[in-house]
């Protein structure tokens, strides 16, 4: 799964209801520090509130484009009411993948690789947050796009990728509660 599906799949449900994986700064720690290697940012981070309120926000801007890019199907029923307007979402992730520029840098040991580092100094908190943004801006605008779908599946919240035409669930988990309630509607008359 891409680091851009992951973030936004950090709202997600179960049979009790919604989880937000990134509903307290602990919460918020321990995503972060899962995704260090992808994010680029120390793996012993640790965030604060104001940096657990500036990432959800960030969050639910690229839902609200999530959304956009899924339309005319309905987006997710996790946020879909409480989502940004589409103009403000779009101006938070590009200001927020401009606040901490990064930069391709040539690394040499042995062979020649291409690492990305931060082009500027800039405080942990916001350099995660613009590789959140730079990540969700090249999914965006990548190939992958036409192909993000909201799984209809019972109690399911998740965007995925169709990686095939038949495919119309996240996951075959979410396949198998939809067959089994279909099924139960059909013969329950």
């Amino acid at each position: 799964m891409s680091l851009t599906l992951d973030f936004v799949s950090t709202i997600r449900a179960d049979r009790s209801g919604l989880i937000d994986l990134l509903a307290d700064v602990d919460a918020m720690t321990a995503w972060v520090r899962e995704h260090a290697a992808e994010l680029d940012v120390d793996p012993g981070f640790t965030a604060t509130e104001e940096a657990r309120e500036e990432t959800v926000r960030l969050r639910q801007a690229v839902r609200s484009l999530f959304a956009r890019a899924v339309a005319p199907e309905p987006p997710s029923r996790a946020d879909a009411a409480g989502l940004p307007a589409f103009a403000e979402s779009l101006a938070l992730v590009n200001a927020t993948a401009l606040a901490a520029p990064r930069a391709p840098q040539l690394s040499w040991n042995g062979q020649p690789a291409l690492v990305t580092v931060p082009a500027v100094e800039a405080e942990p908190s916001v350099q995660l947050r613009g590789a959140l943004a730079t990540a969700a801006v090249e999914f965006l605008a990548g190939p992958d796009r036409t192909q993000v779908r909201t799984c209809q599946a019972p109690r399911c919240v998740l965007y995925f990728i169709k990686e095939h035409p038949r495919q119309e669930w996240c996951s075959t988990a979410c396949g198998n509660r939809a067959r089994a309630a279909r099924h139960y509607r059909e013969h329950k008359k």
